[in-house]
């Protein structure tokens, strides 16, 4: 069996990669180790979408998904900053399956990539394994759009020498919401609209607050918290970061893009990921029952859904033709094959109280396709979250809207490589 072109990862970027390549003829094989599609966007339940430039470019994937997303309820464009990524992350999952196969994508879910054949500088060929089948498969290009670089990983490529990692979330969502009842209460405490928003719109209440520990701005939901804090309905760990976002089509529901977990022990670690997800799990009931205590409208809702994988916000990353760096960001340097035009903050969590790092900038700012370009390999790359580029600048580029444009504009690229 041989293929024009492996995706290892169904993600933003591995299907905008997979469904740009198929429709310009190539014959293309998606490997997806879940049992659907859409890797954070609907595994990790990160949604909405961040807001990206006006100006963002290969976007040709990002709008049809928002496109049939809207069609049947699941998109909604947010009015306070234009932003058209909010969207329904179960509702995402079947739409990226009927555009995926529609294109003539060959996926196969519930599998991943085992083993890999090389020649000096080349992948020939890449071991499939499923519950049923395991298959040596010819390819003459393989794009790792796993996030956490996992065929770089298994081929002992050169990585990043850098240490420092962002804290995971476990995103939840809570259903049984009286929306009318909260919605008037959130207006009321919080004036601040650069915090609170909420929105009346196509027969649903739209809304997003958030807090965190941080003593950087003043937060309208502290006194809730510290309250909380102080009766042990929260550990001091849960009120870190709090976020909430409405979800289209589910009219009593919020998303949260909480808890952010904080574990004292290393990312690297064999057991982080396990610990991360118990003790998360764990928060999550808590955060649960503070809302229900707190937040009137609440008083009958309930866990409805908990993410299935940690929401990951950096990873280990390749070295790729070129090493981006947040002076690139900073001096606003141009390059000749843009794969993104971004504009989005420089966006680094920490662990630690008052650490975190949100750095606006005043322009737009490019990454180069060679970001995605293997540094080891003339027909691997890279998409997604493990971009060739410090930990600064990684920060500002893995949002989900950069991650579509980069399978986009790397699938240009390839093509621009065929012939």
């Amino acid at each position: 069996m041989q293929y024009d072109a492996i995706i290892a990862g169904g993600g933003a970027a591995g299907c905008s990669a997979a469904y740009n390549l198929s429709n310009n003829g190539f014959k293309v094989l998606l490997v997806e180790k879940n049992s659907y599609l859409g890797g954070q966007m609907t595994a990790g339940l990160v949604t909405p979408m961040m807001k990206s430039s006006e100006n963002s470019i290969n976007n040709k994937f990002y709008d049809l998904v928002l496109e049939k997303l809207n069609a049947i309820g699941g998109q909604y464009t947010y009015p306070v900053n234009n932003n058209k990524g909010w969207f329904n992350p179960i509702l995402m999952r079947i739409v990226l399956d009927d555009i995926l196969i529609k294109s003539g994508v060959k996926v196969l879910f519930n599998s991943e990539i085992h083993d890999i054949k090389t020649d000096n500088n080349m992948i020939k060929s890449v071991q499939v394994r499923s519950n049923i089948l395991s298959e040596y498969i010819e390819t003459k290009y393989v794009v790792d759009a796993t996030g956490n670089s996992e065929i770089f990983k298994k081929l002992n490529c050169n990585f990043l020498e850098e240490n420092e990692t962002q804290p995971c979330s476990l995103r939840f969502i809570m259903s049984g919401i009286d929306m009318n009842v909260f919605s008037k209460w959130l207006s009321d405490t919080d004036k601040d609209t650069n915090v609170t928003t909420v929105i009346q719109a196509d027969k649903q209440i739209h809304l997003s607050t958030a807090y965190t520990w941080d003593t950087d701005k003043h937060w309208a939901l502290k006194p809730l918290f510290d309250d909380a804090a102080s009766k042990n309905v929260l550990k001091l760990s849960d009120t870190n970061y709090f976020q909430i976002f409405t979800i289209p089509n589910m009219f009593d529901s919020v998303a949260f893009n909480a808890p952010r977990i904080i574990l004292n022990k290393d990312f690297n670690d064999i057991d982080y990921t396990s610990d991360a997800l118990i003790e998360g799990r764990k928060s999550i009931l808590r955060l649960a029952e503070f809302c229900k205590i707190y937040f009137p409208g609440f008083e009958n809702a309930y866990i409805s859904n908990i993410a299935d994988c940690l929401g990951v916000r950096v990873s280990k990353r390749p070295k790729g033709k070129y090493i981006y760096n947040v002076d690139d960001i900073l001096k606003n340097k141009k390059f000749k094959n843009k794969a993104v035009v971004s504009d989005y903050p420089i966006d680094v969590h920490s662990a630690k109280q008052d650490k975190s790092v949100l750095k606006q900038v005043s322009r737009d700012y490019e990454l180069p396709v060679e970001s995605l370009v293997s540094a080891n390999f003339d027909n691997l790359f890279m998409a997604g979250r493990n971009l060739s580029a410090d930990f600064l600048s990684q920060g500002a580029f893995r949002i989900i809207p950069s991650c579509f444009s980069m399978g986009e504009a790397l699938a240009n690229y390839i093509l621009s490589l065929s012939k």
